[in-house]
């Protein structure tokens, strides 16, 4: 019998199966068509001295820039080509587990198999080397399409900084309460581009989670669940909001001195 890495591991098997878990949300809510979205995690501090002398499955790989407050740091990732519905049921099969090297510009597959790792890795890897150098705490990135929250990014009436997060936080009082950052708008760039990447970060500094123009969303957080909790939140508010204009009346939402008593009364930011 096969040993997996995840044997004898439990907080890193703990770990990668909340991915598994998020993985399998997305694709039954509709946001996670064919082998849509990416969800890459930091998964260093699970990382044991016998893992680390584990040989890789594959020579290293350039990540296509230099990353330098990753030397050493090790994710788990969705494979490119995977299913979300797949990695929900067989998640070391349709996963990777990689380890950054010391040149902190390659990457190398170690376990479980020699799956590739998300096209999209370079950008997902950018981010985590941003918040490495600037001490924040946060292991999980997230890109998924919520249907609702994507079509309301075509149109530039919700495109303006801070409109859409306005209009969502006033829909329901959870939104404001659990996405207290709300929504920063990334304009339309190609997908897994260092363009994308770059503005991403920038809008990373003051929002957890992003929305990238007629694509998608990218949320980051403590870890995988929490970062998929706020674009659950955000995206029922857009539900709730599409759901009254369907009934032909645009809604009022909560009054800007109730969001403000919101913030105030749970010492909420903004």
């Amino acid at each position: 019998m096969t040993l997996s890495i995840l044997d004898g591991r439990p907080e890193l098997k703990r770990k990668i199966y909340e991915v598994a878990e998020v993985a399998g949300y997305l694709w039954q809510k509709g946001w996670a068509e064919r082998n849509g979205g990416n969800i890459t995690v930091n998964i260093t501090e699970y990382v044991d001295d016998a893992m680390r002398s584990l040989p890789a499955l594959s020579a290293p790989v350039a990540i296509g820039l230099t990353l330098p407050h990753l030397k050493g740091n090790w994710f788990y990732c969705k494979g490119t080509n995977r299913r979300m519905r797949d990695l929900a049921r067989a998640p070391m099969d349709n996963g990777s587990i990689i380890r950054i090297t010391d040149d902190c510009a390659h990457y190398e597959i170690v376990a479980e198999k020699p799956v590739k790792p998300t096209s999209e890795l370079p950008s997902h890897l950018a981010v985590h080397n941003d918040f490495v150098e600037r001490g924040v705490d946060y292991k999980a990135s997230v890109h998924t399409h919520p249907i609702e929250l994507v079509a309301m990014s075509h149109t530039d009436k919700f495109l303006k900084k801070d409109v859409l997060s306005n209009l969502l936080w006033s829909m329901i009082p959870e939104t404001k309460a659990f996405c207290p950052r709300g929504l920063g708008i990334v304009p339309y760039r190609l997908p897994g581009s260092l363009a994308l990447a770059e503005a991403t970060i920038a809008e990373l500094q003051d929002y957890d989670v992003v929305m990238w123009e007629k694509h998608g969303v990218f949320a980051v957080g403590p870890d995988v669940l929490e970062a998929f909790d706020q674009v659950d939140v955000l995206d029922k508010s857009a539900r709730i909001y599409m759901c009254a204009r369907s009934m032909g009346f645009e809604p009022d939402g909560m009054t800007s001195a109730q969001m403000k008593e919101m913030s105030v009364a749970f010492n909420l930011p903004k």
